[in-house]
This record gives C-alpha cells, sequence and structure tokens, in this order.
C-alpha cells in the first residue's frame, strides 16, 4: 500500500483524490479595471462571457442592468475573470477550465494587509524591466528586498492588493 507523503506511517490512509479546478477569487471595487491589470500582468487572456451574457438576456434569465460594456462586448457587471490562453474554456460561455483569477466586486475597499499574494517569477535578468512594465500598466512599488534568502520587489495592483516581482 502506498503512504500518503504527509502522513506518519501509522495514520490511516489518505484516500487518492481526483484533481480539482479551482480559480483565485480577489474581491474588487473595479472588477474589470483589475482584470485588465492582471491580464496584462500576467500574459493572461480577459474572459469573454458575451455569448452566454447575450443568450441569457435573450431569454430574460438576467436584466440588462447586471451587464456591462467591456471591450466592446457585453459583460457581467459584477464578476470578470483572466485566464492562462493556453488553457482550455467552454465554448459556449468563454469561462476557462484552467488558471484563472476572477475578479467580483465588493462595496467595500480593500483594508489591512493580503493574506495570500501572487509571487511573479520573471527571473534576477528581467526583474527591473517586469516592474517599470507593471508600473506601467498601473501598478506601484511599495518596497524592495535585497536579503541572503534572495530579492523581490513588492509591488500593489491598482487596487492595493500586494504581489512580489521576483
Amino acid at each position: 500500500m502506498t503512504q500518503h507523503p504527509a502522513q506518519p506511517a501509522d495514520a490511516d490512509p489518505v484516500p487518492p483524490v481526483d484533481p480539482v479546478q479551482w480559480k483565485i477569487v480577489v474581491d474588487a471595487t473595479d472588477p474589470h479595471t483589475q482584470a485588465d491589470f492582471w491580464a496584462g500582468a500576467l500574459g493572461y487572456a480577459v474572459e469573454d462571457n458575451s455569448a452566454l451574457v447575450e443568450q441569457l438576456l435573450g431569454n430574460g434569465v438576467i436584466p440588462p442592468e447586471i451587464t456591462v460594456e467591456h471591450h466592446g462586448r457585453r459583460a457581467f457587471r459584477d464578476l470578470i475573470a483572466v485566464r492562462h490562453p493556453a488553457d482550455p474554456y467552454e465554448e459556449n460561455s468563454g469561462t476557462g477550465l484552467g488558471r484563472r483569477v476572477l475578479f467580483q466586486r465588493v462595496p467595500e475597499k480593500k483594508s489591512g494587509k493580503n493574506r495570500l499574494h501572487l509571487d511573479l517569477h520573471f527571473g534576477p535578468e528581467r526583474r527591473d524591466a517586469e516592474v517599470s512594465r507593471l508600473e506601467g500598466l498601473g501598478a506601484t512599488v511599495l518596497y524592495r528586498v535585497n536579503e541572503p534568502s534572495g530579492q523581490w520587489v513588492t509591488m500593489a495592483d491598482p487596487e492595493g492588493n500586494e504581489f512580489c516581482v521576483q
């Protein structure tokens, strides 16, 4: 019997789990601006859910008030995602089936330090150029770290969410 690597030898075996589809969800006051920033930062694609939105509008399932125009097409007003461009997605809805970040509208602004953040690994030879590029997209440098354990730049996205560039 194969033992789960994180279990003590005398523990009951952990049943195997099929890989789980997941996405990171980020609260935002302006989800579409956040999606545009992170699509640019990560080289991701903003999901195009317009076919689904139009179908739901056409069938009277949703009211027009919960939609907006984003990049010339209908989108949900309160949420939008970005996805890795090489990952699969559902043709009829535009929803990604792989690496995704979903931005959802919340009424309150960010407060306090993030409990979870992204590290963007560009490598030391590209770090400064990428920091400048990200500043051009709307990020700000919070501080630079140069320690024996490594070097990185901690930045904030347009709504103040921290992330690191390594």
